[in-house]
């Protein structure tokens, strides 16, 4: 917790540098972005360190990944950030490019008195079905099954979800609908939806509150926040049916076997991705920009503060809890931008 707290401390004198902050006044470059939440502790800290090695500040507006799609259509940033990836169909008709960044992942936690954290498994099936509400008690005999020799109790499941829309909603029920026939016909994948059972909380503190609350829960939060609060957290059952636990190196496994290569416009969804080590709900968070871009200098600015970050921000995110992209796919990033970002005459950025 104490190392939680210096982290924070650090973050909110990230922003407000980025803020507040007028060095040299008239003459720092500024960075201006804005989208989703997840990023923003590891970008806020980047940033802060970036500043003080070049004098050039980030603005980034922590407003959700539909605000900075909103935004980056409207040119009134420079970049975009969006936990879930744009179409490439939409990234053509708007002239955008996008690219992954960092990588986290979803977690089941519970609160079942005696069970330890790592211990509950959970496969793909059983965990739509407890979301579905077909499994209602904790010694349902298909969760006895995955679990021999585990005390599970004779007690109602409370299911606890999101009530906000969300980055996490989108990666967790878009994991649901690849698992489970019957939820992508009832439910679907989106960053809001229908729930069948349950009570919603807002924001991973929301739900995590809920969950610490009541004997016999079960929510879904991102994988820093499960660590940071010490949530009992459950192993799953994978596309190539392992029971594994939600690491670093698990979600750099999910990945690391993607096909980012023939992955039009970096769109990949990293969720039930084969491997024997790969976390199933594993999500990156993408940067959005125009492939043409009105003005070259800020443009080599903004390229250049995210290729520092892929080259020296690897132990930062780490100490965040985020994971950092496979070496493999940050050079096919930055092949692509060689290739496709050019100023207003043709001319290379990056």
């Amino acid at each position: 917790m104490e190392c939680f707290k210096k982290e924070a401390k650090m973050i909110l004198l990230a922003i407000s540098l980025v803020i507040g902050f007028s060095w040299q006044a008239g003459a720092a470059v500024s960075i201006n972005g804005a989208g989703a939440t997840f990023p923003f502790p590891v970008y806020a800290k980047w940033a802060y360190t970036y500043n003080h090695l070049t004098g050039v500040r980030l603005n980034y507006q922590s407003i959700g990944s539909g605000g900075g799609i909103k935004q980056i259509k409207a040119r009134t940033v420079d970049f975009g950030a969006s936990d879930a990836p744009m179409q490439p169909a939409e990234l053509k008709k708007y002239g955008l490019m996008q690219f992954p960044m960092i990588m986290g992942g979803v977690v089941p936690v519970v609160h079942l008195a005696g069970i330890k954290s790592g211990k509950l498994r959970l496969s793909a099936a059983n965990l739509a079905d407890i979301y579905l509400g077909k499994i209602r008690k904790w010694n349902d005999a298909r969760l006895v099954a995955d679990n021999p020799g585990l005390p599970l109790p004779a007690v109602n499941i409370t299911v606890v979800h999101r009530s906000d829309g969300s980055g996490t909603t989108w990666i967790f029920t878009n994991y649901l609908s690849k698992v489970s026939r019957e939820w992508q016909e009832k439910v679907g994948n989106n960053k809001a939806v229908q729930w069948p059972v349950g009570m919603g909380g807002k924001g991973n503190e929301g739900v995590a509150a809920f969950v610490k609350m009541a004997n016999g829960s079960i929510g879904y939060i991102e994988y820093a926040y499960a660590l940071q609060n010490k949530m009992t957290v459950a192993l799953l059952q994978n596309h190539d049916g392992k029971f594994v636990a939600p690491t670093s190196d698990n979600f750099q496994a999910a990945a690391a076997g993607a096909d980012w290569a023939h992955a039009q416009g970096y769109y990949m969804v990293l969720t039930n991705q084969p491997g024997a080590a790969s976390w199933p709900i594993t999500g990156a968070s993408f940067i959005l920009m125009y492939k043409k871009q009105a003005n070259t200098a800020q443009a080599r600015e903004v390229l250049k503060f995210f290729a520092w970050s892929y080259k020296n921000g690897n132990r930062a995110a780490m100490s965040l809890d985020y994971v950092p992209m496979p070496q493999k796919v940050v050079k096919m990033v930055e092949d692509t931008w060689r290739h496709e970002i050019h100023g207003s005459n043709g001319e290379n950025v990056f």
